[in-house]
């Protein structure tokens, strides 16, 4: 590595650390490397902005936070949680049953580990904490933990960032997402179980069955959603970008017309939210295409295979080893910036190993998304704690059987490749 890149990177981790938002740091590195190395300044632009409008995936990303804005407004969300209370309420601990399959629900139409938390997951912590029925700590720990799996479950935004620096399948990764995403909701239910038990949870209201079939039909149409999204895509009618647009008309639709709980007030301010939230994430993005830019400039993917491929390190060694890096380095940073500057660095290894990139891909999205929830960084507490007022430390307190078993998942998921690349297989896919 060069004294230009060693410096713009140094540059770029003191920024950081001293509370510079990463984009911004990542900008001023990029510069600053500029500078040393006599190229052209304009450069970092030329890169931002060539990364952002050559990538036609992108569009999906501004998309589907519409769609999460829309679904997440008015009535939609309690007929969803009226659903799930109907299914798995009757069982010991039946909220906290509720809060994953909500969660998984939900994951169908959002993409966002944090729109899954801030918006339907406030809603379920108020119904778990009312009446002193689930301490607090334990409700919102189980939230964020059970939020993990909205990115997972398709449509997934970390996957379609996943897809842009390693030219996988989108609708590949998608399919791989949900086997996984559905064996987590069980190991969390699984240690729900046990926890209601050893804690002696009461036993909540029970929904007739009678009521089920109604409960289903008000809740049908936002049902549909990740149904028309995936015959969308994997029945060849749309790319994942078209199927991100309908998906997004389909929840304006159903949230203003059908169920009338959108206002042209609330549609400006959910619009306007999504420009905000878009801008954020595509700022970072632009940042780390450059970041990229430079990297490549140093040939450092290539560096890294050499160094690795030098220990004679087999494919299992690599992921666990790549796993134990992202995990703690997801402690620190954001998915974002994980998947975009750090993952790239070890894909022309994992390559040469011989790792299927779609099962490396689910692997990495997972352990990013268990950063999340993971201290001292995890940003779904701090969401979690911001919107619902619980005291940080009660939800760090309960957050680490979750934070546990999720690694155990991710462990036999690693393990047994089978289980995410089986459902891929079936569709015709061959890596």
């Amino acid at each position: 590595m060069s004294m230009a890149f060693l410096i713009s990177l140094g540059a770029f981790l003191l920024l950081g650390a001293i509370g510079m938002p990463i984009a911004i740091a990542a900008f001023a590195g990029s510069i600053a490397y500029m500078f040393m190395s006599g190229q052209d300044v304009g450069l970092v632009a030329e890169q931002a902005l060539n990364g952002l409008f050559n990538s036609y995936v992108l569009l999906a990303v501004p998309l589907f936070i519409l769609a999460a804005n829309f679904m997440n407004a008015g009535t939609i969300s309690d007929r969803l949680l009226t659903f799930c209370i109907a299914i798995v309420g009757r069982f010991r601990g039946g909220l906290a049953h509720v809060n994953v399959l909500a969660s998984v629900i939900f994951s169908g139409m959002s993409g966002s580990a944090i729109a899954d938390a801030a918006g339907i997951g406030r809603v379920i912590i108020e119904l778990m904490t009312r009446d002193n029925r689930y301490p607090g700590g334990y409700a919102a720990a189980l939230t964020a933990a059970s939020s993990v799996i909205g990115p997972i479950i398709p449509p997934s935004i970390p996957m379609i960032l996943y897809a842009l620096i390693s030219g996988t399948s989108i609708g590949y990764l998608f399919l791989a997402g949900i086997v996984p995403g559905l064996f987590m909701a069980l190991v969390l239910m699984v240690l729900n179980v046990i926890v209601a038990r050893k804690r002696d949870f009461k036993r909540d209201e029970v929904v007739p069955l009678r009521k089920i079939p109604r409960l289903t039909m008000r809740a049908f149409p936002a049902l549909m959603l990740p149904v028309i999204l995936l015959y969308g895509i994997y029945g060849g009618v749309t790319t994942p970008t078209e199927a991100a647009a309908i998906a997004a008309i389909y929840a304006l639709v159903l949230a203003g017309l059908f169920y009338r709980s959108v206002s042209w007030k609330d549609f400006y301010a959910l619009v306007l939210d999504g420009a905000k939230s878009t801008s954020v994430v595509g700022l970072i993005i632009a940042s780390a295409l450059v970041l990229n830019y430079l990297v490549a400039s140093e040939n450092i993917p290539a560096l890294v295979a050499d160094s690795l491929s030098a220990t004679q390190m087999s494919p299992l060694m690599f992921l666990l080893m790549i796993n134990l890096i992202i995990l703690v380095l997801g402690c620190l940073f954001d998915a974002t910036t994980l998947l975009l500057i750090v993952v790239p660095l070890f894909l022309p290894t994992a390559s040469m190993l011989g790792i299927d990139l779609v099962h490396f891909g689910v692997v990495i999205t997972i352990n990013i998304m268990i950063g999340l929830i993971t201290p001292p960084y995890g940003i779904l507490l701090f969401v979690l704690n911001g919107v619902t007022g619980i005291p940080l430390r009660d939800i760090i307190r309960e957050i680490w059987p979750f934070v546990f078993a999720l690694l155990g998942a991710l462990i036999v998921l690693v393990l047994i490749p089978d289980m995410v690349l089986w459902l891929p297989r079936m569709f015709g896919y061959v890596g």
